[in-house]
């Protein structure tokens, strides 16, 4: 199914064209050119839910794996244990053997998942518990797939691998990125999932992505696409145990930050 959006290609041609244009610009008598500066400064903060793997307590020499996971529209709120009515969270209950620390952060009523409050998050737990920086891994569902894909692109030297599951993002982004993170992108191992009869988010809306991100130049992305799924990507992805081996095969080393 081809995106209905223009290829990256056709959007970098147009913003080298107006970057050329702009550089004929002109100073003119009728404006002043002035600049202001100003220090602002914002607080961020969220209750999550923090699951240790068995043998964290004894083996204090060991660095663990981290899977950050951002939940749905429908668990905002102030009752944090919404956040495990899905995803890794719930699956912790049935198979408390899992090899990872799981951080699980909830959104507060009427937004939606800011980039500077999750890797403040990403910050307070390697400061404070013994996660191995090498393996951070960011998932997520519907809004948290949509915030997967909004911080994979923003920080993707933050994580070894990313799982957007039915979300979405903006293409645009991949262009307009900091150079200097654009390696650290195309390395940055992607698989993202959704269903073929989701009604809430469009298949195309991942397909868009994951084009986008081939063009770019990304060395490993993919999508798998459940053809009886609707919205409900996420059960069966979050209990494939290939998924986690998948995930666990992933580092980002200093070098490839």
């Amino acid at each position: 199914m081809q995106s209905s959006l223009p290829s990256v290609s056709i959007l970098l041609a147009a913003l080298t064209a107006s970057t050329l244009i702009g550089q004929d610009v002109k100073p003119d008598s009728l404006q002043q050119a002035r600049s202001f500066q100003r220090s602002v400064t914002r607080t961020v903060g969220a209750d999550y839910l923090l699951f240790f793997p068995r043998g964290y307590d004894e083996a204090v020499e060991k660095r663990w794996p981290l899977i950050l996971f951002l939940h749905g529209a429908g668990e905002r709120g102030t009752n944090i244990w919404l956040v495990a009515k899905h995803g890794p969270p719930k699956l912790v209950t049935a198979k408390p053997d899992m090899p990872f620390i799981i951080a699980s952060p909830q959104c507060p009523p009427g937004q939606t998942w800011s980039n500077d409050t999750v890797l403040a998050l990403l910050d307070e737990l390697l400061a404070n518990h013994r996660v191995d920086p090498e393996r951070v891994y960011l998932t997520g569902l519907s809004m948290g797939g949509y915030g997967t894909w909004s911080l994979a692109l923003a920080a993707p030297e933050r994580f070894a691998a990313v799982v957007p599951i039915c979300g979405g993002g903006d293409p645009i982004k991949l262009l307009l990125a900091d150079p200097r993170r654009a390696q650290a992108l195309k390395s940055l191992p992607i698989w993202a999932f959704h269903g073929a009869k989701d009604p809430v988010v469009k298949l195309e809306e991942s397909e868009r992505m994951v084009d986008a991100l081939k063009r770019f130049g990304c060395s490993e992305v993919q999508l798998t696409v459940y053809p009886e799924a609707g919205h409900d990507a996420w059960t069966q992805t979050y209990e494939n145990p290939k998924l986690y081996d998948w995930l666990l095969a992933h580092r980002r080393t200093a070098s490839s930050r």
